[in-house]
C-alpha cells in the first residue's frame, strides 16, 4: 500500500544532513543533528521554541544518560553532554586509527549499551564499521561497512537490526538480552532492492514492527516483524534520513531530512528537503532506554 503525502512541517529551516533524531518523555523535547553542519538540534514541544547548540565535532547519535547528562557519538568518539552547559566530556574513542571516518546511525540497546556505525567522510566503499559500547568498552562488531544506517532492536532485546544502504539489504542478528552483544550470524530480513530507495534509518516499534525511512524517494516504509513490507507514506523531501517516536505515548512519528549533494538546481527541485516532518499516522511506538555508563 502506497499512500499519498502525510505529512506535516515541524521545523522548516533546511539541515544539510538531519539525522539521529530521538525524544525524551520527561522534557517532552525532541533532539536530532545536522551531522555535516554540526549542529546538535532540540525542540520543545511544550513551547515549539527550536534552539541550535553548535558542536565541536560532527555528531550523530544522542541518548539520555540521566536528567543531567546525555551521551554523544560523534566522530571523535563517545562524549558526555552536561545538559545544561553543552560541555563534552570523552568518555571513550571509537576508532582513532581511522581519523577519516565519523559516527553515522545509532541506537541504544535495552541492556543500555549503545550500537554505533561509522562511515568515511566522503562515504568510502567499506570504510565504516558497527560497534558495541558498553560504558567504556568498545567491541567492533561488523567491518567493513560503507554506509551503517537502520540500528534498532526488537521490543525483547532479543534481535538486531542493521543495514549498509550501499548494499540496501537489512540484516537480523539474535542477541543477548542482558548485554545486547551478538549470539547469532546476521541473516537477511528485508531485501531493500525490490523497491525505489535506499534503506536510512529505522526504529522498531511495541509490536515489532519496523519503520524505516527511505533515502532518495521521501517516504517512510512500514514492515511487519517478519519483513513483510505493509504501506509507503510519503514526504515532500527527497531525501528522508531518520524516524523517531515522540509523544508521551509514542504514537507519533518524527522523520528527518537532508539536503547533502543538492546543487542550487536540485535544492530548488525539493524546496522540502531538509525540514523536520511529523508523520500523520498513529503508531504503536515505544520511548528510547538511557545509555548506561
Amino acid at each position: 500500500m502506497e499512500t499519498a503525502y502525510s505529512g506535516t512541517i515541524l521545523v522548516e529551516n533546511r539541515l544539510t544532513l538531519g539525522e539521529g533524531p530521538t525524544y525524551d518523555p520527561s522534557t517532552d523535547t525532541a533532539w536530532w543533528f545536522d551531522i555535516l553542519g554540526k549542529g546538535l538540534i532540540e525542540h520543545r514541544f511544550a513551547t515549539g521554541e527550536t534552539i541550535t547548540h553548535a558542536l565541536p565535532v560532527m555528531g550523530s547519535v544522542l541518548a539520555k544518560i540521566d536528567a543531567d547528562r546525555q551521551m554523544l557519538a560523534t566522530e571523535k568518539g563517545i562524549f558526555i553532554r552536561e545538559v545544561s552547559t553543552g560541555a563534552l566530556t570523552l568518555l571513550t574513542e571509537l576508532e582513532p586509527e581511522r581519523p577519516g571516518n565519523r559516527s553515522n546511525d545509532g541506537r541504544v540497546h535495552q541492556s543500555g549499551a549503545l550500537w554505533v556505525g561509522t562511515m568515511g567522510k566522503t562515504a568510502a566503499d567499506g570504510a565504516g564499521a558497527i560497534y558495541h559500547v558498553a560504558g567504556k568498552t568498545v567491541t567492533r562488531l561488523y567491518d567493513g561497512i560503507s554506509i551503517p544506517n537502520s540500528i534498532c532492536f526488537s521490543p525483547d532485546g532479543s534481535l538486531a537490526y542493521f543495514v549498509d544502504t550501499r548494499v540496501n539489504q537489512m540484516m537480523k542478528v539474535s542477541v543477548d538480552p542482558a548485554t545486547g552483544l551478538p549470539t547469532g550470524t546476521p541473516s537477511l530480513h528485508i531485501d531493500g532492492r525490490e523497491r525505489k530507495g535506499g534503506i536510512d534509518g529505522s526504529v522498531c516499534d511495541a509490536e515489532g514492527d519496523i519503520w524505516n525511512a527511505c533515502w532518495g524517494v521521501g517516504a517512510v516504509d512500514h514492515y511487519n516483524k517478519d519483513g513483510k513490507h505493509l504501506a509507503r507514506y510519503r514526504l515532500p523531501a527527497a531525501q528522508t534520513t531518520c524516524p523517531a517516536f515522540i509523544g508521551a505515548k509514542a504514537d507519533r512519528l518524527l522523520v528527518t531530512t537532508a539536503t547533502e549533494g543538492l546543487d542550487a538546481e536540485g535544492l530548488a527541485a525539493d524546496p522540502e528537503g531538509g525540514k523536520i516532518f511529523l508523520l500523520d499516522v498513529t503508531v504503536n511506538g515505544r520511548h528510547e532506554p538511557s545509555f548506561r555508563l
